[in-house]
């Protein structure tokens, strides 16, 4: 393989000025002839020409690099936004620079601090943190900013938000509607705005049928990839051991969790949705995979992905024209863990 060729090397094989190569390989509206163009790039080509885009960054003083933070990639739910930010991101020329904060704050801290320094033109976030003085602070500095997933509640930051509250209930009528009175709802620690939402959405339905709502929270949040499969689990071992009757339904806050409940149910002997139904949310792709398939609340999580870009690419282009929120709306998505009670 040869040698990689500078703008400089090129323009000499070329016998042309490194401006009309640079021109050709950047490919500018400035004039040259077919056969001009046709042989810098045929040479580009042949020497294994690689652009050099962190010199071209320090010439023009602009990155062509945006930022994410989430939680984990290992929740498919933020692999799905992650994949719609790449999308939007590479049809526009840039790159995407990801970090996980693995539920940790101090760490998610760091991340914004690295991003700015590293000076990516602006960062989509799924903040865990609720002390934000460490964003706001980069934001003073000129950081744009696009939240999604959970509301953030600051002037300066665009939000792709969704209504989980709508979620919530409309997933508590779903099993309420199919014969089921004694429904649990269980979730991981009712601390971001999201989870608070879905439980306020659940107890909100469950008070206007006029049933008494059980909720099971998991205690502190690890960082494991797998801490919500592991929290289903564990949560669902706490419902079967408790006194009384047991609920004919679990309504769990997000569908990592859903997996691990009806893992648990199995490991007890207990068959979904024969012996208890399972409501999930977030509508990831595996739980159709799901034996029985999952019934729950769809994100559409790709397209948040997306327009937060494009939000955040609107922002850099003229902060004032840009949309600073939009409310996305929960679809039911009815598969086989929901049987039906009415006689």
């Amino acid at each position: 393989m040869k040698k990689s060729l500078t703008i400089h090397d090129i323009a000499k094989l070329a016998d042309v000025s490194s401006a009309t190569v640079s021109r050709v390989l950047s490919n500018s509206s400035y004039p040259v002839s077919p056969e001009l163009r046709q042989k810098i790039l045929r040479i580009a080509k042949e020497y294994n020409y690689v652009p050099n885009m962190l010199g071209k960054q320090l010439k023009t003083k602009t990155s062509m690099t945006i930022g994410v933070i989430i939680p984990t990639i290992t929740n498919l739910f933020y692999s799905s936004i992650i994949l719609g930010v790449e999308e939007i991101a590479r049809k526009n020329n840039y790159q995407v620079l990801l970090c996980n904060s693995f539920q940790d704050p101090a760490l998610e801290d760091k991340y914004i601090q690295a991003m700015f320094e590293k000076q990516v033109r602006g960062l989509v976030i799924s903040s865990i943190s609720s002390d934000k003085r460490q964003l706001k602070h980069f934001i003073d500095m000129g950081l744009n900013v696009v939240a999604v997933d959970q509301k953030m509640g600051m002037d300066d930051v665009s939000e792709i938000d969704f209504d989980y509250y709508k979620g919530g209930h409309q997933a508590t009528r779903h099993m309420i509607g199919k014969g089921h009175h004694r429904i649990a709802y269980v979730t991981a620690p009712l601390d971001r705005p999201s989870r608070i939402s879905i439980h306020e959405g659940y107890l909100a339905a469950m008070k206007e049928a006029g049933l008494e709502p059980l909720v099971q929270e998991g205690g502190i949040e690890s960082y494991s990839g797998t801490y919500e499969f592991e929290n289903g689990k564990l949560l669902t071992r706490k419902l079967l051991g408790r006194e009384g009757e047991r609920p004919t339904a679990i309504f769990a806050c997000n569908d990592m969790t859903a997996f691990g409940v009806i893992n648990e149910l199995s490991a007890e002997g207990l068959k979904v949705p024969d012996d208890m139904s399972v409501m999930g949310f977030d509508g990831i792709d595996f739980g159709a995979m799901m034996n029985p398939p999952l019934t729950s609340v769809l994100q559409p999580t790709y397209e948040m992905g997306r327009l937060a870009c494009n939000m955040l690419l609107d922002m850099l282009i003229d902060s004032k024209k840009a949309e600073t929120g939009i409310m996305l709306q929960p679809k039911l998505v009815e598969r086989e863990s929901v049987a039906d009670l009415r006689g």
